[in-house]
């Protein structure tokens, strides 16, 4: 049997689980998604480069070895995870600060301050803890996962690298004699795009070129 090495292309499933409860927080079955109530992306087998951490470190990295086509269960520790909680993280903010923004703080509400996601865990005497580690920080997780298929056809490789890095599959790449063409809805950082471009070259040799074309929506007359 074929075994997963790093930088292969392959075509993954997986669902993963909060270890102390068995709540799902992640999976690509659109099924499994409706039941636990889950909402946000594109619920389907994943195409993933190994090794260039485009999904989470602790999946990633327990790929490498297994077999194509099979179908394995493990544990992740909150290093490999969402990291240990950080008690830097955890502040108490006064409440009038919430109010004054017509805010009213609530155990349990996520709120965006200063650019940071927090999750408010108590409301007292006029102040509110709030927690800014990651939901799932300190937490041991549970992956079943499995692997169906090594990609080998470019497009297919350039299409999956590009849906993950962009977090969007609102686009369209094709490959035409080496050259690769990214068609996007809206442009991307100049940077953004630099880096792209010099990862395709590296990770898929069978490309020699790739450009950016932007398609902008006709305005309304």
């Amino acid at each position: 049997m074929e075994t997963v090495k790093k930088r292969d292309f392959i075509e993954i499933e997986y669902t993963g689980k909060i270890k102390e409860d068995n709540a799902v927080f992640d999976t690509t079955d659109e099924k499994v998604a409706k039941e636990n109530n889950l909402h946000g992306h594109d619920f389907s087998p994943a195409v993933i480069c190994v090794g260039e951490k485009q999904i989470l470190e602790g999946l990633d990295k327990n790929l490498e070895g297994k077999e194509i086509g099979g179908e394995y269960e493990f544990d992740v520790n909150p290093e490999d995870a969402f990291g240990k909680k950080n008690a830097k993280l955890i502040q108490l903010i006064p409440t009038a600060k919430f109010k004054q923004q017509s805010i009213q703080p609530m155990p349990g509400m996520q709120l965006n301050i200063d650019g940071m996601v927090g999750t408010i865990k108590t409301v007292s005497g006029g102040r509110t803890l709030v927690d800014f580690n990651h939901p799932l920080a300190g937490k041991e997780l549970s992956y079943k996962v499995r692997i169906n298929k090594k990609i080998t056809d470019g497009k297919e490789k350039l299409n999956g690298y590009v849906k993950l890095t962009l977090g969007t599959k609102d686009f369209e790449a094709d490959i035409d004699s080496g050259s690769a063409k990214i068609t996007l809805k809206d442009k991307i950082p100049k940077e953004a795009e630099k880096k792209l471009i010099e990862k395709i070259a590296e990770l898929m040799p069978e490309i020699k070129t790739t450009e950016f074309d932007i398609v902008t929506k006709p305005k309304n007359k």
